[in-house]
């Protein structure tokens, strides 16, 4: 009857944990955070131990190899290992099983009627594979099923006890047993894992001290639960409980929010320039046909065919007028003059204003374009010193600042050009002090 209770407790305790596991999941990337598809186990932590106990029976929920011992002994039993994750879901375990073992016939009549096996130690390398690391639903699954079958060393000293009450104690051995594990990782933190699991041990025809068939090994089972803590830097994931799926969503998901992102800033920077585009586009229509964009346009309805100025206005009509045209002759005095007025001509020191020893040579140019009707080109330059933006600048600046001062003794502004060239047309080398001060001038030209 004990052994019928504990085949359905264990039943129970297996369909719960496997109820559990269907619906204890949780997305997040805790623990596939720092790692890529297809990248350096370096990404992860991979070595972990572990710890448990449980109880420790020669029965099991299977039924298998009891060999009449049909009375259950719950011994406590302790393990330990440590394991190296070559994958997510493979890894290699080294183990540690110690405890002792031990059963009873009910209604033995002759024989032996009960052994127990102390073990004091064991070591097993086994294989293990981790089920719940491939789902394509969950990046974390907080419960996961395991399985795990290896080849050790088992160290035993049995006694044996018959009906009559005596009993003879066997000397202690070391045998190969093969343990197989099967059980449930509980995810508690980024590195920590709750294990409970239920192992079967085969072990030598003598563990428990009646000799079976050839081919019947003995079988004791090791209920447990435990933990398995990460070894390594706590920043990093842990193998066991990472799922390569996971990471490889979760890279694509990350490429395609930084596509998508580059994209849609694209998007909006195309949609402000068509809107520029249409702005502009509106103000140079031409919706009277004159010549003359919407925006600039002061008679927008003129009609067709009329002449229009600048503004878009119609022109005053000309009615036989004859157009004169005037012969200007610069003659040998008046270039003397201008001449005159560039040698003198001199500025504050990086800026356009004039010193007044250059007033008097400036005032009889004004004078030569009022009396003659002159039209005059200003032209500033300057040498190569500073940036190129300031020069052009400068130039402009002293060829405007000349002008100026000539409309301010009565020159006509219409018939006065004023342009600056800054560095780009020297008339000596750059390269030494002389020549440098040649290229700073303001050139003028009568026409």
């Amino acid at each position: 009857m004990e052994i019928k209770n504990l085949r359905n407790l264990t039943l129970a305790l297996a369909l719960g944990l496997t109820s559990t596991g269907a619906f204890a999941q949780i997305t997040n990337t805790a623990t596939i955070d720092g790692t890529t598809p297809f990248g350096s186990s370096e990404e992860y932590r991979t070595w972990s131990v572990g710890v448990n106990a449980g109880v420790l029976n020669q029965t099991n929920i299977f039924g298998f190899n009891r060999a009449g011992f049909n009375k259950l002994n719950h011994e406590v039993g302790y393990s330990a290992y440590i394991k190296k994750h070559l994958t997510p879901s493979f890894g290699l375990k080294a183990q540690y099983l110690g405890g002792k073992v031990g059963g009873s016939m009910k209604n033995a009549t002759a024989g032996i009627n009960e052994f127990e096996a102390k073990t004091p130690w064991s070591a097993a390398l086994s294989a293990e594979w981790t089920l719940g690391n491939t789902s394509w639903r969950f990046a974390n699954g907080i419960v996961k099923p395991y399985f795990a079958i290896g080849l050790g060393a088992l160290n035993f000293e049995t006694t044996t006890t018959d009906v009559g009450g005596a009993s003879h104690k066997n000397d202690a051995t070391t045998k190969l047993y093969v343990p197989a594990d099967a059980g449930f990782k509980f995810a508690i933190t980024k590195g920590i894992n709750l294990d409970l699991g239920y192992q079967l041990n085969w072990a030598n025809q003598r563990f428990d001290g009646v000799m079976g068939g050839q081919y019947k090994n003995d079988l004791f089972s090791y209920a447990h639960a435990g933990i398995e803590v990460a070894l390594g830097n706590k920043e990093k994931p842990f193998m066991n409980n990472s799922n390569p799926v996971a990471a490889f969503v979760n890279d694509a998901n990350k490429k395609y929010d930084a596509i998508k992102a580059e994209r849609d800033a694209l998007v909006a920077s195309n949609a402000q320039l068509k809107q520029q585009l249409n702005e502009i586009a509106a103000d140079l229509r031409d919706d009277d046909g004159d010549g003359v964009a919407n925006k600039f346009d002061k008679c927008p309805n003129t009609p067709a065919g009329v002449k229009v100025d600048g503004s878009g206005c119609p022109l005053p009509e000309m009615k036989n007028e004859t157009k004169v045209i005037e012969k200007i002759i610069v003659t040998e005095e008046d270039k003397k003059v201008v001449d005159e007025a560039i040698k003198n001509l001199e500025f504050d020191l990086g800026k356009a204003t004039i010193r007044s020893t250059s007033f008097e040579s400036l005032n009889r140019v004004a004078s030569l374009l009022i009396e003659k009707n002159f039209s005059l080109k200003l032209a500033g330059h300057t040498d190569n010193t500073g940036s190129l933006q300031t020069n052009l600048r400068l130039s402009k600046e002293r060829a405007e600042s000349v002008k100026a001062y000539l409309v301010s003794k009565g020159a006509n502004a219409s018939r006065i050009e004023a342009v600056g060239y800054g560095p780009n047309q020297p008339i000596a080398t750059n390269a030494t002090a002389e020549g440098r001060q040649q290229n700073r001038r303001v050139e003028f030209t009568l026409f």
